[in-house]
């Protein structure tokens, strides 16, 4: 069952991405297409999708290689369940009335932030063994938004293109884009303790339901 599932969302999510590629793309070559592929890999939404894809199908392809194990672990599941409810929180509440898709691009942007997220999270739900999950898990899963954050900042100094307004320096200043990003940061920590608490939770009810 976990297989099945497993490759279905995940052919479901890295398709969504590759689609939303295209519609972007379409028309654009030479540098321009360049460009617009780094800007387009620059997206928290765009990474973690492809993220939690290749962690729903890589163990089903190669389940014995190191990635897969990697992958695998309750801890690097639970890490990238809080970022992908990340991706459709911080939409719904901040960016899904940013922009001007329509048509097909509206239907895939809207795919990668509300069908993927819970794609992800009903598997964490069903299928990762929640038991002996460590508190450090919140902690340790900093590592990636904090890589991000350092890389969108550097990126946008350089070509002066943000992909989010809310980290938008020349709109808003570096000591607010700056709190801003405390200010996230700190919703991934509460975010990622949460589901290590609701993890544990749900391990300790179930073990007391078996004989």
């Amino acid at each position: 069952m976990a297989t099945i599932y497993r490759t279905a969302a995940g052919a479901i999510t890295l398709l969504a991405v590759a689609v939303q590629y295209w519609v972007l793309m379409e028309g654009r070559s030479g540098d321009a297409l360049i460009r617009s592929s780094i800007e387009f890999f620059s997206f928290f939404t765009i990474l973690t999708n492809i993220l939690a894809g290749v962690a729903l199908l890589w163990p089903v392809l190669a389940p014995r290689s190191g990635l897969a194990h990697f992958l695998m672990r309750p801890s690097v599941r639970t890490a990238i369940t809080g970022y992908i409810i990340i991706v459709g929180v911080v939409y719904y509440l901040l960016l899904r009335n940013v922009g001007n898709q329509h048509g097909l691009g509206l239907f895939v942007e809207r795919s990668l932030h509300y069908v993927t997220p819970p794609l992800f999270v009903l598997d964490w739900l069903l299928f990762v063994p929640k038991h002996g999950l460590s508190w450090k898990v919140g902690f340790a899963s900093l590592g990636y938004p904090f890589v991000y954050t350092v890389w969108t900042l550097l990126h946008g100094a350089v070509t002066g293109w943000y992909p989010y307004p809310f980290i938008d320096v020349p709109e808003l200043g570096y000591p607010r884009v700056l709190a801003n990003m405390v200010a996230l940061v700190g919703s991934f920590l509460g975010l990622e303790l949460a589901l290590v608490g609701i993890g544990r939770l749900l391990a300790q009810l179930r073990e007391r339901r078996l004989p």
